[in-house]
């Protein structure tokens, strides 16, 4: 049986706003699991440009997001929700392998395209295959990534398409192709979600924790 005393879980703090929540999709993930799951939680909003002493003393490497089970501080997003699914079974969120990798390289194809200061080096094509192959698996497979029930992947892809979205749109004006009409309608229905409204990180704040990034 899970322990009814709410979870500690540290996540990013918003860039200049240390009291609201920051912009980080791994942190939005393991929060959209826990309200999934109804696990009742504590959060800490860690400044990660200055990062808290007692949260170095826990969490040594600083990174976000971590979470504390059996008086341990836990790291890294896929372990966590690893761990998340183990204590807390319902609803069971695990999807099949199959399942598991699609839209796995969304992400970094999207980074290097956010950065990328040369329209012909191939980084859009490379977002945009990424894009057409996930519209292509819903358009079988939908609405959500393993069919009809929410899994731990569409928990995962949706904080990345947001800030994929948020983004793209204000750096470079550019939009996901509305011929993509399955991933329109996918990413419509995992922004719906309350939980989701909940969790994620105000468009302003997404913006400004890429800033750095894509001017660097």
């Amino acid at each position: 049986m899970a322990d009814s005393k709410p979870v500690e879980v540290c996540v990013k703090a918003a860039a200049g706003a240390a009291d609201i929540l920051g912009d980080c999709p791994f942190c939005h993930r393991i929060l959209l699991t826990l309200e999934v799951k109804k696990v009742p939680y504590k959060l800490h909003l860690i400044n990660t440009d200055d990062k808290p002493q007692w949260f170095l003393a826990v969490n040594p490497e600083g990174k976000v997001p971590v979470i504390k089970f059996d008086d341990k501080w836990i790291s890294d997003s896929d372990v966590i929700v690893g761990m998340i699914e183990e204590k807390y079974s319902e609803p069971p969120l695990s999807a099949p392998p199959e399942a598991s990798s699609v839209a796995s390289k969304i992400f970094p194809a999207f980074v290097k395209f956010l950065k990328s200061k040369d329209p012909n080096d191939g980084t859009e094509q490379a977002l945009l295959e990424e894009l057409k192959a996930l519209d292509e698996h819903l358009k079988a497979h939908g609405p959500y990534i393993n069919g009809e029930k929410i899994s731990a992947v569409d928990l995962s892809l949706a904080p990345k398409l947001y800030h994929l979205e948020t983004t793209l749109d204000h750096f470079k004006g550019w939009k996901i192709p509305e011929n993509l009409a399955h991933l329109h309608n996918y990413i419509k229905l995992v922004f719906s979600w309350e939980t989701f409204d909940k969790t994620k990180a105000a468009k302003e704040h997404v913006i400004a924790g890429w800033k750095p990034k894509v001017e660097a």
